[in-house]
């Protein structure tokens, strides 16, 4: 899967327009990063990608990059 396809991914869950997500997007800064979109993105996780997202795996997120990464 391309950046490019999970970036849309990420924007559709955290309820961005296409596009507006950049690697380099701070986690913090997002109005939309909310305990809602943390479930959202666990269930992401596990329904695309087989992998189980753990509270202390996002902790550790700073950046979209991060997230990304993880996704690999």
């Amino acid at each position: 899967m391309t950046n490019r396809k999970k970036l849309s991914l990420l924007e559709y869950i955290l309820e961005l327009d296409e596009g507006e997500l950049e690697e380099n997007t701070k986690l913090s800064e997002l109005e939309g990063w909310d305990s809602m979109a943390k479930i959202s993105l666990i269930a992401l996780m596990d329904d695309e990608f087989g992998k189980a997202l753990s509270g202390e795996h996002i902790r550790g997120f700073n950046t979209v990059q991060d997230i990304l990464d993880f996704m690999d």
